[in-house]
């Protein structure tokens, strides 16, 4: 099946956005996924939405909403 969620993961070089945009990132990868694990355990209760099933096989932009 090719769609939806095959895909196992996305590598991104941000060369291209640097190149044209001239975007670049702000952070490293461990001041990154810091913040994010941050951002996880100040937020239980969207965890727990997202734990109970809530989102289970719904594709974000393909429900109404």
């Amino acid at each position: 099946v090719d769609r939806p969620g095959h895909d196992q993961r996305y590598a991104i070089n941000f060369q291209k956005l640097q190149n044209e945009l001239g975007w670049c990132p702000t952070l490293n990868f461990q001041e990154g996924i810091a913040q994010t694990v941050r951002w996880y355990l100040e937020h239980p209760e969207w965890v727990a939405n997202v734990v109970g099933g809530e989102y289970r096989n719904i594709r974000l932009g393909t429900f109404p909403g």
